[in-house]
């Protein structure tokens, strides 16, 4: 990590991030979100991974398209010209309305596809706010204040983290920990899907699986 210690971590906004990004909020004293960057096609940023019974499915966010290409990233709206939303829940119920703790956890998670928010930002913090409290993480959030200033004391994982295995950045302090998934005898451990997978999987043991992820 060079030769500042890295006390805090900058990462991009996601859409039901990883149990990798997840796993970053255990590691550092202090967690920052990008909001001034210029939205990137293909990324985490309004898309997530969940494992359904033929395999990894994408769900993603469809956004607004500007008439400039650059859009920040806080600035960018949600397209309601489908009806993902209803998609996104239909396919998320589908693949995990057998798993242990879905009944548990699924109160809690659907407002996201009733609700419409404006703005792709917005809807991401929310999500996060609420997966942070189902997962019992308290840990101090804050957001940038313009694009390129990242103290020496941050380890800038903007871009390490994305869908696209050849833009992936290695991350020698993420090693993830196997846990059952409801489709584990078709297509064995898949790691590091949406921690939407972990949650409904393992319920209140998510924790123990993030902690133990950490390598």
């Amino acid at each position: 990590m060079g030769a500042t210690a890295k006390h805090n971590i900058l990462l991009s906004t996601a859409y039901f991030p990883s149990v990798q990004y997840f796993s970053k909020f255990l590691q550092f004293e202090k967690i920052y979100i990008e909001q001034f960057e210029n939205f990137s096609k293909q990324t985490y940023r309004n898309r997530c991974e969940i494992m359904g019974a033929n395999g990894v499915i994408p769900l993603v966010v469809p956004v607004v398209k500007g008439r400039g290409r650059k859009i920040k990233i806080r600035d960018l709206k949600i397209s309601y010209d489908t009806d993902w939303q209803r998609n996104h829940w239909r396919t998320i119920f589908s693949a995990y309305n057998s798993s242990p703790f879905f009944e548990f956890y699924k109160d809690d998670i659907f407002p996201f596809f009733a609700k419409r928010h404006k703005y792709l930002f917005d809807l991401n913090q929310e999500v996060l706010d609420t997966l942070c409290e189902l997962l019992e993480l308290d840990i101090p959030l804050d957001f940038t204040e313009d694009f390129e200033k990242v103290s020496e004391d941050t380890l800038n994982f903007r871009e390490a983290l994305s869908p696209k295995k050849q833009k992936t950045v290695p991350d020698a302090s993420f090693s993830p920990k196997q846990y059952t998934q409801v489709f584990s005898d078709k297509f064995g451990f898949v790691p590091n899907l949406s921690i939407l997978d972990l949650l409904f999987n393992e319920g209140p043991n998510s924790y123990n699986i993030l902690e133990n992820s950490i390598s």
